[in-house]
């Protein structure tokens, strides 16, 4: 039998600070933070939801052993691509809005489905954050 990765399920993003992350995120990319319980007698973890996707936001100086992690922890170095509805020129009108530099775009850019239409900027900790909508409707 050969194993065949259908979806991801989650992903976890390494950050300097889980609140001021966790607002930013909401705020500029509406996405719901919840906190959730680990269980195993773990502390509880906060994460962001957005369509049937979630993302779990970790301290990067978090235990190794309480939180099973990646070998290098480092805050920043994500590259993180997000799908909207929204139009190339109102994604660049809401970071204005919300003060939030563009580092490059509106630009086409490649993506799974087709040809994207993508606005870059970074988050709290420099990640490099891609607001992408598909340009033939994708998908």
């Amino acid at each position: 039998m050969v194993v065949k990765i259908e979806a991801l399920d989650h992903l976890v993003i390494n950050v300097s600070d889980v609140a001021a992350t966790t607002e930013w995120y909401g705020r500029i990319l509406g996405m719901e933070v919840k906190v959730f319980d680990p269980g195993g007698g773990k502390a509880p973890r906060t994460s962001l939801h957005f369509g049937n996707q979630k993302i779990n936001v970790r301290p990067r100086d978090a235990d190794k052993v309480e939180w099973f992690t990646a070998n290098h922890q480092t805050a920043g170095s994500e590259d993180l691509c997000f799908l909207t509805s929204a139009s190339p020129g109102e994604v660049v009108a809401h970071l204005r809005a919300h003060g939030v530099a563009i580092q490059e775009g509106p630009v086409l850019k490649q993506g799974a489905c087709g040809t994207l239409r993508s606005v870059y900027c970074r988050d709290p900790d420099g990640s490099l954050i891609e607001i992408s909508s598909y340009e033939d409707g994708g998908r």
